[in-house]
């Protein structure tokens, strides 16, 4: 912790110049984009898979007619195909899980009042107006909604929508398209294969997760939900460029 808010601090020298006051904010920003670069190239394996898997459809299909009435023997054939093509069903959630330890060092290091025993001086920074280890509520008490932290974060939220608007399309067009290959109604993700049936719940809900975001950017500190607001804007970005 006490070596990740050095570094967070070094950067933000680094930034201040440019950002000012809001120099850490910068630093957490230019910090989630370096993340999202080191996981790109996965991003672009899963891509690549996504695409091999949604190019399998009409082969699983024609297994699924010829072996409809042997559910066992369906499966069996399927599993062999993904492992022909090399194909895993389950390989683009590596991405997302990746990130996840980011993003949890951010939110401890932001809602520690001490490190090292020392005083937490990431504390003292702010975006604007908005301290970043303040939350929405903090906001809200302190000015308002519309006072200087509370626009800091409708802001956010407005970013947060827009976002969540195009990840919801494209989320849309890439599960129809892959049902609509597959022969599935609304999932696109066959039952035969290992994993389809969480892999297939994922996909249903995966058009509404941008717009959960709106829920975590209110509820954790401020210098984690720029993290958030970060990594969902790349993802839909980079999705939009290596699915198109």
């Amino acid at each position: 912790m006490s070596v990740f808010a050095t570094l967070v601090e070094q950067l933000a020298d680094l930034l201040r110049p440019l950002f000012g006051l809001s120099a850490a904010a910068a630093a957490i920003i230019a910090f989630t984009a370096l993340v999202r670069l080191l996981v790109h190239p996965l991003s672009r394996a899963a891509a690549r898979g996504q695409k091999a898997r949604t190019a399998l459809q009409p082969r699983i299909a024609e297994l699924r007619r010829k072996h409809g009435k042997n559910p066992e023997k369906l499966q069996k054939a399927v599993m062999e195909l993904h492992a022909e093509e090399k194909v895993s069903p389950l390989s683009g959630c590596l991405p997302s899980l990746l990130q996840l330890p980011a993003f949890f060092l951010l939110y401890h290091l932001f809602s520690s009042g001490s490190i090292g025993g020392e005083p937490n001086a990431l504390l003292t920074h702010q975006l604007l107006d908005a301290p970043l280890g303040g939350r929405w509520a903090d906001a809200l008490d302190n000015g308002g909604a519309f006072g200087g932290a509370g626009l800091v974060y409708l802001g956010l939220f407005a970013v947060v929508a827009v976002v969540a608007y195009f990840s919801y399309r494209l989320s849309r067009r890439m599960t129809q398209a892959s049902a609509a290959m597959a022969g599935t109604a609304g999932t696109g993700a066959d039952p035969q294969v290992p994993g389809a049936a969480a892999m297939g719940g994922v996909m249903k809900v995966m058009p509404f997760m941008s717009f959960f975001t709106l829920v975590t950017v209110a509820v954790v500190p401020l210098a984690a939900a720029l993290y958030v607001v970060t990594s969902t804007t790349w993802s839909v970005i980079e999705r939009s460029v290596l699915y198109r």
